[in-house]
């Protein structure tokens, strides 16, 4: 399985080549911070099925007037779900650190009610399937991988037990912007590999 994960910015490179991509990407994983239009263009150019988290500068659906868009949202949302996509388990976690009164930021005990409502979907996997969960999604990254110190960047702890205790093979996540090319964006955490999707990044499975 062929993964594309976009976050943060949209890169007109990857854009322009989707129409001839067609048909070889087979999930588009939207981690934040991109606008709805261009997360449908991506998924529509790219013929794949659409996944994706907000990020901390989204807009929330709920607060626009069109009402197909909320629920266009709704049926690709990943927050605190887990769902299996051609026999893919993936799971998503919304937003950032909580920095000011801005749209999805949580406290780590906000973001551990989310995980802990993830947990029967998860159990349910490891017995049918024999794991928890192969792709995580997220805009903040772990605390201490591809993080910052800042309040606005740092990443969520949370997630790092999260990878101890549920295993995927991949977490990809954005919010870490990436301005130099000798900044790590590919680390690995036990058996996860965790990956900074800013811009546009092609997993294989």
């Amino acid at each position: 399985m062929r993964i594309l994960a976009v976050s943060d910015v949209e890169d007109e490179a990857v854009a322009a080549s989707l129409p001839a991509r067609a048909g070889s990407i087979d999930l588009v994983l939207g981690c934040g911070d991109l606008t709805y239009e261009y997360l449908d263009f991506v998924a529509t150019a790219a013929a794949a099925p659409l996944r994706a988290v907000h990020g901390n500068h989204d807009v929330p659906p709920e607060g626009l007037d069109d009402r197909e868009v909320r629920v266009w949202w709704d049926g690709i949302d990943l927050h605190g779900r887990v769902v299996s996509i051609d026999g893919l388990l993936v799971g998503g976690l919304e937003g950032s650190p909580r920095y000011n009164k801005g749209p999805f930021q949580s406290s780590e005990g906000d973001m551990w009610l989310a995980i802990l409502g993830m947990v029967p979907a998860l159990i349910a996997n490891r017995i049918r399937h024999g794991r928890f969960i192969d792709v995580l999604v997220t805009h903040a990254p772990p605390r201490g991988i591809h993080d910052r110190p800042d309040p606005a960047h740092r990443g969520f702890a949370a997630f790092r037990t999260f990878l101890r205790w549920f295993r995927p093979r991949y977490h990809v996540h954005g919010h870490t912007h990436v301005f130099d090319t000798r900044m790590v964006t590919q680390t690995q955490f036990g058996p996860t590999t965790v990956v900074n999707a800013y811009g546009a990044r092609t997993i294989e499975l």
